[in-house]
């Protein structure tokens, strides 16, 4: 079903083009989807009888500001003609149609089925499910980073800056500190962000990077996590000395809060 050398543009293009309804989706929702930076592909349910072969499949894409979109894919075949028999000109034939909402998906699958009594819970398992593909979306990159371009800035200030406003307990300490006052230029990349429910509070979560380029010729970076997974919703900052440190604290922060 999905192609893994195929890039997220490729992919949602093959999607929308064979879509017999793709012209159905909203304006905005096609609009989200061109910031597409990664996907994940997965079936969730299939039927299949002497008359009716359905599959329906679960496409997630991770946006370039962090939130997840799902499209659900109705694919289904074996028409039948007039005297309910299968079409033997074309047995083979599928049919694709795109959804942007699972109900409307499930009911497209039911009218094909012929009712609901085959048909699987729609989204028993799906903000579950999405959040666990979006932390596999976000473990890596999903191109090769480009080249740092180190910009000589009042650097060692700077590191002094993203370490005092930290406000966890387990920030880099005084040898970390010492080893950034020979930074004389850095280089800022947001890593990813993602929006999220937090003991049935929205929540944002913002993952950077702070690389520093020292006198020796050396490079070192700080871990900064922005959120705002915090009891009044305000906004906090914490930084660590590598990146699964910091990654494993968002993950800590969304079961804890």
């Amino acid at each position: 079903m999905s192609d893994p050398y195929e890039t997220t543009e490729q992919h949602l293009e093959r999607l929308l083009r064979r879509a017999l309804n793709s012209f159905d989706l909203p304006d905005c929702t096609v609009e989200r989807l061109g910031t597409a930076l990664a996907h994940s592909s997965s079936l969730h349910s299939s039927h299949h009888s002497s008359v009716l072969h359905r599959e329906t499949y679960r496409h997630t894409f991770l946006l370039a500001d962090g939130s997840a979109l799902t499209l659900w894919e109705l694919v289904h075949g074996g028409a039948r003609d007039a005297t309910g028999a299968r079409s033997r000109t074309q047995p083979d034939l599928q049919h694709h149609e795109l959804y942007d909402d699972e109900t409307d998906a499930h009911l497209a699958a039911a009218r094909l089925a012929g009712g609901f009594s085959d048909m699987p819970a729609f989204g028993d398992d799906g903000p579950q499910a999405d959040l666990e593909i979006l932390t596999v979306l976000t473990a890596a990159p999903p191109a090769p980073p480009l080249p740092r371009m180190y910009a000589p800035d009042n650097s060692a200030d700077h590191a002094r800056r993203v370490l005092r406003r930290a406000e966890n307990g387990d920030v880099p300490g005084e040898e970390t500190a010492r080893l950034l006052r020979a930074a004389f230029a850095h280089h800022i990349t947001q890593i990813f962000g993602r929006q999220c429910q937090v003991d049935g509070r929205d929540a944002g979560f913002t993952l950077y990077e702070h690389a520093f380029l020292l006198l020796d010729g050396s490079e070192t970076s700080l871990w900064e996590v922005e959120h705002t997974a915090t009891p009044d919703g305000r906004h906090m900052c914490e930084v660590y000395g590598d990146e699964q440190t910091a990654r494993e604290a968002m993950e800590h922060r969304t079961r804890i809060c």
